[in-house]
């Protein structure tokens, strides 16, 4: 919740800095008025792009989300401009590309690095791997010989069957345990 507002206010601060840096450029006097007069068609771009890509999912991530918000407060606020005769030459919607796509991009980079720590990785295991793991609990879990067609079923870590945990008669991985097998010659027309 927090990080998706944060998000939020990240590229609504780029889209300020943006038209600060402009009227600096331009010599335009810098106050409040002429900021919200010049920067609301970016800041509803924003907010444009923030829910069409519902941001808020996965809000510091550049690729696919970043770029799309981007992409989408730059088309937003080009067609306002447009709409209300605001001016959209060339050379400013190229420069609006460049500059607010390093700053919207940049900061989203930067996010990623400073919380690099807090996103767990998973574990990716190899087909040899998943053998060797096999294997071994197949090894640790031996066989009693007690189980009908002489199947053993797999035990787990707090020595029940796999089938305890689910409570559905089968291992994890879906298939039947060894007491659901019936043996052979067994009446099974319950």
């Amino acid at each position: 919740m927090f990080r998706s507002l944060g998000a939020l206010v990240g590229d609504l601060l780029v889209v300020i800095l943006f038209v600060t840096i402009g009227f600096l450029q331009h010599g335009t006097p810098l106050t409040s008025q002429n900021i919200i007069l010049v920067g609301w068609p970016f800041a509803v771009g924003v907010l444009l792009g923030h829910l069409a890509i519902r941001a808020w999912n996965a809000p510091f991530r550049i690729w696919p989300h970043g770029v799309f918000v981007w992409a989408i407060t730059l088309a937003a606020s080009m067609a306002i401009r447009t709409l209300f005769s605001y001016g959209t030459e060339v050379s400013f919607i190229i420069t609006t590309a460049i500059v607010t796509g390093v700053l919207m991009l940049g900061w989203r980079a930067v996010a990623l690095f400073l919380t690099r720590g807090e996103r767990k990785r998973p574990r990716v295991v190899t087909g040899a791997e998943a053998a060797e793991i096999d294997q071994a609990a197949v090894t640790a879990a031996g066989s009693d010989g007690d189980e009908p067609n002489g199947t053993a079923s797999s035990r787990t870590a707090s020595g029940g069957t796999a089938s305890d945990e689910t409570g559905t008669g089968e291992t994890a991985a879906g298939e039947p345990t060894g007491a659901d097998i019936p043996p052979s010659g067994r009446d099974t027309s319950r």
